[in-house]
């Protein structure tokens, strides 16, 4: 499997070196959107319940149901304001961005090589924050907000697709074998990398989930 369905877009960056101009595939572009949509979705929500919590300190969001996956418990840690601000307040600027960028390709735009590095770097750092408040979840607050891992997953899906798309288009240099390798199995990093969220999630709260059984 290829990433032609993905990313099918013709690129003219060859011949103009800096000055080209490159596009994206629908798919991709899709993609973009989708994953976008969903941060904004899970910000609001976590957003609207963190004042909810503000304002009542017994309030509990909806998504707590039981003493492992509980929202509230996570809302109310000192990591889920890192940066002085409730984090989801990030995502309501940064996940928006994306969604331009994802509709803006739909329509046709095509954007400089240093808008992509730019896109790449973003996704980065939001994946590198991510991964960050998952262990913290795990490890410190020992509770899961299931709307924190909806935004764990659509980030690092964004973040992993453009980084395929920037090295299909030689906007990241990379040896051939390894874009080839990258192109074929594109799908191997995000399924790894899920599977291996779930496997944490499971070995970490092993005896609670086989008492439901």
């Amino acid at each position: 499997m290829t990433t032609t369905a993905l990313d099918d877009v013709s690129t003219e960056d060859d011949r103009d070196g800096d000055r080209a101009t490159i596009g994206a595939g629908r798919g991709f572009s899709w993609l973009l959107v989708i994953t976008g949509a969903l941060g904004i979705l899970a910000s609001w929500v976590i957003t609207i319940d963190k004042i909810e919590l503000l304002k009542d300190p017994n309030f509990k969001p909806a998504c707590s149901f039981n003493p492992i996956i509980s929202c509230g418990s996570v809302m109310q840690s000192g990591q889920a304001e890192v940066f002085g601000f409730p984090n989801p307040m990030a995502g309501m600027i940064a996940f928006p961005v994306v969604v331009a960028i994802g509709v803006g390709l739909l329509a046709g735009a095509r954007y400089r090589r240093f808008y992509w590095i730019g896109l790449n770097i973003g996704t980065l750092l939001g994946t590198v924050f991510c991964m960050w408040l998952m262990t913290q979840s795990l490890y410190e607050i020992n509770a899961l907000c299931l709307w924190c891992t909806l935004t764990w997953c659509a980030t690092l899906l964004m973040f992993w697709y453009t980084t395929v798309h920037n090295i299909k288009h030689r906007i990241i240099p990379a040896p051939a074998g390894l874009r080839d390798a990258v192109l074929e199995f594109h799908w191997v990093v995000p399924v790894l990398w899920y599977g291996s969220i779930a496997l944490l999630i499971l070995t970490r709260w092993w005896s609670y989930w086989s008492s439901l059984l």
